[in-house]
């Protein structure tokens, strides 16, 4: 019978798990291997940096959540995959097989290619629910001697949704507490436009999200590549449509939150052919590594070109609707390959987002992903910022509970009144 390892245990190898075990015949065994012991519901981690939620309100842990559906669960980081050899080198030396590899890592935290960026040094991050803590305590620190703000995304980034997510947390969170007028708000990206979002805008997101901004007096520099950042103080180039130098700019912060870039993580990298020069896993239609038809890759760590060629480098998201359908996919592919047929079933290139915006939200529908769009829609409304405190607890239910009942599917897709989108 076949052993089948899940690299990963997020928002793509959770569910990858369950609806592996809910699809296959229990006697294949199910592995499933992540670094920290925990789950952290990501999308979370605007709310945690601003004290609007509890680190063990969005985390929990994934043992026993795991074995009570007989998946087998092993707390460590992976140093060395040998594909060829289907084998993987545990961080501790051990050695662990399988029949067949999916890869959810997510990305690797590309801090390093702006000098002074990240939580080690100038700015702070909420891409993992350590880094949202720590941005916390940061921000409490600011409240007491409150100055300029910056929140954006450095160049090469693919993930700009939480940034403006938590340029409008942060700003209502202040308006609360009745000092957002001692504190100016600039949102620095290397979009080339407000609103474009790494998919070349969705619907009147440029318009919306400016009008946005300008209600809610939070400037903006776009086509803004992030040179170096000291303390205090953010070095920026701002380049015009044609990749001309604009202006240059300095500005001071007091508090600074910067989306990075992202890479694969090394492990993956590492593997001869089996990922793009950024160490993202290259799949074919099916999810299925080009190189290794034993290994299958979801989420962040997938390679996707660019929507399309921007004066500052800007990458494609990966939204939490097209996951799930990788990870459906995936499992019937799988399921295909033990049963000795080909495999059929593709993952969507659509991308649908709840984005919470402190007090209301914005949704976005692109159908599919790349324009030219069969669906193209971009709405903003209170029901949104609900939408997504629903969506969270829903998610979080599914996980704890074992189902394998897709979230998107069932929720998000009817909420936003669209029927079922065929895989």
């Amino acid at each position: 019978m076949a052993h089948i390892v899940i690299l990963g245990a997020g928002i793509g190898g959770m569910p990858t798990a369950y609806e592996l075990r809910a699809k296959l015949d229990p006697s294949h065994s199910i592995t499933v291997l992540n670094s920290a012991d925990y789950f952290q519901f990501v999308p979370s981690n605007p709310w945690l940096a601003v004290g609007w939620r509890k680190r063990e309100a969005i985390t929990f842990p994934i043992r026993p959540h795991l074995e009570k559906k007989n998946i087998d669960f092993v707390a460590q980081a992976v140093r060395r995959i040998d594909a060829e050899g289907k084998t993987l080198e545990l961080q501790d030396g051990k050695m662990l097989t399988y029949d067949y590899l999916v890869i959810t890592t997510g990305p690797k935290l590309s801090f390093d290619e702006v000098p002074g960026a990240g939580p080690e040094q100038h700015t702070q991050s909420i891409c993992t629910v350590e880094h949202a803590q720590q941005a916390h305590a940061a921000y409490e620190n600011f409240l007491n001697d409150p100055g300029p703000v910056v929140i954006g995304a450095m160049p090469g980034a693919s993930c700009f949704g939480p940034a403006y997510e938590f340029s409008f947390i942060v700003n209502t969170d202040l308006k609360r507490r009745k000092v957002r007028n001692k504190v100016p708000m600039t949102y620095v990206t290397s979009e080339p436009y407000i609103g474009h979002l790494g998919l070349g805008g969705v619907g009147d997101s440029k318009s919306m999200l400016e009008s946005e901004f300008r209600n809610n007096d939070i400037k903006w520099i776009t086509n803004a590549k992030v040179t170096k950042v000291e303390a205090g103080k953010m070095f920026v180039t701002e380049f015009d449509d044609l990749g001309g130098v604009k202006k240059e700019h300095e500005l001071p912060f007091k508090f600074s939150m910067m989306l990075p870039a992202f890479k694969g993580v090394d492990a993956v990298a590492g593997v001869e052919g089996l990922c793009n020069p950024r160490g993202f896993v290259i799949i074919d239609e099916h999810q299925r590594s080009k190189k290794y038809p034993n290994i299958f890759a979801a989420g962040v760590c997938v390679a996707i070109p660019p929507v399309e060629v921007t004066p500052v480098p800007t990458g494609a998201p990966k939204t939490g609707y097209m996951i799930e359908t990788m990870v459906t996919a995936i499992v019937h592919n799988i399921d295909a390959d033990l049963r000795g047929q080909a495999a059929t079933s593709k993952g969507s290139w659509n991308a649908i987002c709840l984005a919470d915006m402190g007090d209301t939200g914005a949704a976005f529908v692109a159908l599919p992903q790349i324009p030219p769009r069969n669906v193209n829609w971009f709405k903003k409304g209170k029901w949104v910022h609900f939408a997504k405190i629903a969506y969270e607890k829903y998610f979080l239910y599914k996980m704890k509970s074992g189902s394998s009942e897709p979230v998107y599917e069932k929720y998000v897709l009817k909420l936003l009144g669209i029927e079922r989108l065929d895989l």
